[in-house]
């Protein structure tokens, strides 16, 4: 270990518990929920067994009026729930760690579609998501139920085996609600003045310690500004006071920002590493209890300065512990150079809020844990065999360390000068410079490797079938259509326009450029956001009603949205292109009206097409695969899982297992 970073490594009391260490995986969904319980928990033991000292679940709700269907979450409804949940308490513990579980109610968050219960509120008050419904005001009945629900759910908790169990007050959940102005206008003892809106979880901090406290640490998040203005909680006055007046009740405060999940875990696109300081650093001048927080902390030497210039006593992480689950035992073990860091591009949340399970961009092993029995720093050994990868784009890349760590002797070509592919590209536009750390890390752990690797180095089919391969693995990638067929539309005459492939080629659009986007992820804004910067009127076109519509779940579609307009890129929405003939020829998505956007220069982004050639002349060869954007393009983390279960599967396909619930009714 460096020992500079020796106090990472320090112990730290949590009320009646102990961290091993300083580093905090907080808690963060996984697209498993109460259904997958063993998926759950093999995510969970693999955070834990790669050093991190508290490890904590994904939100569990407290009761069935808290029900956040379709997306996975956990319960503890009833004593039927323990057990499950044990099997990731015991899976942490078992590997050394703490394990912490967020307790939750999402008030008029919750718009309980399964259970079909009325959503309740500090008031009425429409429900926040989802359905056109409203919540009901909660009396004082109401409040003592719900003190009752946490502090039931505090003990099955405790019985399943947790060290750290949650009052949460983040995300605008229902206690957030009661503390906040803007969504409490109560004339009672729980509304007013803020203590009396602090007064809920003053309650929920002292019964859920009178009920575990003895053996359990009683944690808050809270978020300390929700990015409202004065309107709303700020770290400089309510929520700096509202931590004052709470001080000293939980054993550990996990504070954050909120107003929405997406400013909690906002993407590197609009944000930087360590980009919460300025709203927390207040907390640990207010209170003697250590305090937890997160930022994308990828850098040793960034963790210890947080921990010595007292912003905060551990390293809270998310996406870092996502991205590489022994980000700790790498910097213990002095190997912090081989961290697969964090992008940012917050694919992770892309998959919480489809309602699937999590998915990551560096680690195509995330997710994967239980059901096909990948461990982000095992593969299976495999026979000394060649194996010969064409094209070193993030797939390439992929297949060939993920070959090579199997103990293949791997050659990888490509014709490019330098290795990388697309992330070479995309990582040059605004706010994507970490997307190269996709190519950079997988580079790196090449180079300790005995891969050999070429570039400049184009191949033909008779090149490959010369080389006497025992297995070709084909990554060459996919271009950008020229047809402007896309997801809404079916293409049309589009003479003279220019992709993004022309773009990064180097190939510079007139003074008035009109974007067309029928593709919705982040490529077409992207473009946008740099041409303006460049001088060009831009004009967007898509179909769809909002900019770059697919990063809504990614939580960067506000961002993206507000920064064309600040830059004066001219925003046109619903509009199908059919052509481009002295600008763009649309049809209105919803009318069939024509219409017509002028413009010197169009820029397509519609879809993209494999590149097979070499696979296609190739076909019948043994040991044969395709991979990556060359067999189906899509995003950057499709392309990573494609390449790595194929160099798993060299021998055929492994099982894919999933969970089935038990017949029978829960007791």
């Amino acid at each position: 270990m460096d020992p500079a970073h020796a106090i990472l490594f320090e112990p730290v009391r949590i009320g009646p518990v102990v961290a091993p260490n300083r580093f905090y995986q907080t808690p963060h969904a996984t697209g498993f929920g109460w259904q997958r319980p063993q998926s759950g928990a093999a995510l969970r033991k693999v955070k834990a067994e790669g050093g991190w000292g508290v490890v904590c679940t994904e939100y569990c709700s407290i009761h069935p009026t808290s029900d956040d269907s379709p997306y996975a979450f956990l319960t503890l409804w009833d004593d039927a729930d323990i057990a499950p949940l044990a099997l990731t308490a015991e899976a942490i513990k078992g590997q050394g760690a703490l394990a912490g579980i967020e307790l939750w109610h999402g008030g008029a968050h919750a718009s309980n579609r399964m259970t079909r219960l009325p959503a309740i509120a500090p008031r009425v008050q429409p429900a926040l998501y989802h359905l056109p419904t409203t919540a009901r005001g909660m009396d004082l009945e109401d409040i003592r139920s719900f003190r009752r629900w946490q502090r039931d759910a505090a003990l099955r908790a405790k019985r399943a085996g947790f060290d750290i169990i949650y009052v949460y007050a983040g995300h605008d959940y229902l206690p957030f609600q009661f503390l906040s102005s803007r969504t409490n206008d109560r004339g009672d003892a729980y509304g007013g003045s803020l203590e009396n809106r602090t007064r809920l979880l003053r309650e929920m901090l002292e019964e859920t310690r009178e009920a575990v406290g003895d053996t359990c640490a009683v944690a808050i998040r809270l978020a300390v500004d929700e990015l409202h203005g004065p309107s709303g909680v700020t770290s400089e006055a309510e929520g700096r006071e509202a931590v004052a007046l709470l001080a000293e009740l939980p054993d550990l405060w996990d504070v954050n920002i909120a107003g929405a999940l997406g400013n909690d875990s906002k993407s590197a696109r609009f944000s930087e590493e360590g980009f919460q300081e300025d709203y927390i650093r207040f907390v640990k001048g207010v209170t003697s209890k250590p305090v937890v927080s997160v930022g994308r902390f990828t850098s040793p030497d960034r963790m210890v300065s947080q921990i010595k210039r007292g912003i905060q006593d551990f390293i809270g992480a998310a996406r870092p512990s996502i991205a590489d689950p022994f980000l700790p035992m790498k910097i213990k073990e002095g190997r912090a150079d081989e961290i697969r860091e964090c992008i940012g591009c917050n694919i992770c949340r892309a998959a919480n809020n489809e309602g699937v399970g999590l998915r990551c961009t560096q680690n195509p092993t995330m997710g994967e844990e239980w059901r096909r029995g990948w461990h982000p720093e095992r593969v299976p050994p495999h026979r000394r065999e060649k194996a010969l990868v064409v094209g070193g784009g993030p797939a390439g890349l992929e297949a060939a360390l993920t070959l090579a760590r199997r103990g293949l002797e791997v050659h990888l070509a490509d014709r490019d000068r330098r290795f990388g592919g697309r992330v070479n590209r995309e990582s040059t536009l605004p706010g994507l410079a970490t997307w190269g750390r996709v190519r950079d890390h997988r580079l790196h752990m090449l180079g300790k490797t005995d891969a050999m690797l070429y570039p400049e180095s184009a191949m033909t089919a008779q090149d490959i079938r010369d080389f006497g391969a025992d297995h070709v693995v084909i990554a060459t990638g996919s271009l950008w259509r020229r047809d402007g067929m896309g997801v809404l539309g079916m293409g049309g005459a589009f003479l003279g326009a220019l992709t993004p492939d022309d773009l990064f080629a180097g190939a510079v659009p007139g003074p008035e450029v009109v974007i067309y986007d029928d593709e919705h992820y982040f490529m077409a804004g992207a473009w946008a956001e740099k041409l303006a910067r460049a001088g060009h009127l831009v004009t967007y076109v898509t179909p769809q009603t909002l900019v770059s519509s697919w990063t809504a779940y990614t939580d960067e579609q506000g961002f993206i949205q507000a920064r064309l307009i600040e830059l004066g890129v001219k925003i046109v929405t619903g509009q199908l292109a059919t052509g481009w003939r002295d600008g763009l020829h649309t049809v209105c998505a919803y009318t069939g009206r024509e219409g017509f956007v002028p413009g010197e220069s169009l820029v397509l982004c519609t879809g993209r097409l494999p590149v097979t050639t070499l696979h296609d002349e190739l076909k019948g060869m043994r040991g044969l695969g395709l991979v990556g954007d060359a067999l189906q393009p899509s995003s950057i983390a499709d392309a990573v899982h494609s390449a790595h279960r194929f160099a798993r599967e060299i021998d055929g396909p492994e099982p894919f297992r999933r969970e089935m619930a038990p017949l029978g009714e829960r007791a």
